[in-house]
């Protein structure tokens, strides 16, 4: 009976596709899908390997959360959705 139901061994784990994570399933998926698109399928093969690498190596060193710094800042305020925090664009805050 208790082996009907998949318990995660931890809460923080990320969604998988595969072996990836779901942002590096779209870096795999958008080279190998213009690969395909282009009848190029092993540039893009090649591509979805350079890709994939870097989006791991971007993640490791942290910079993951520098871009949503960056998305945060530089980008209208409905982009995040971010709801409790104020709107990028108010520099000076009271209180």
């Amino acid at each position: 009976m208790a082996d009907r139901y998949l318990v995660p061994r931890r809460l923080d784990d990320p969604e998988l596709i595969g072996f990836w994570t779901i942002d590096e399933f779209a870096g795999l998926l958008v080279p190998f899908a213009w690969g395909i698109l282009s009848q190029h399928i092993l540039i893009g093969t090649a591509l979805s390997g350079l890709t994939w690498f870097a989006l791991r190596k971007a993640k490791a060193s942290g910079a993951g959360s520098k871009l949503v710094h960056a998305a945060y800042w530089y980008l209208p305020g409905s982009f995040l959705g971010l709801k409790a925090t104020p709107p990028s664009h108010c520099r000076l805050l009271a209180g």
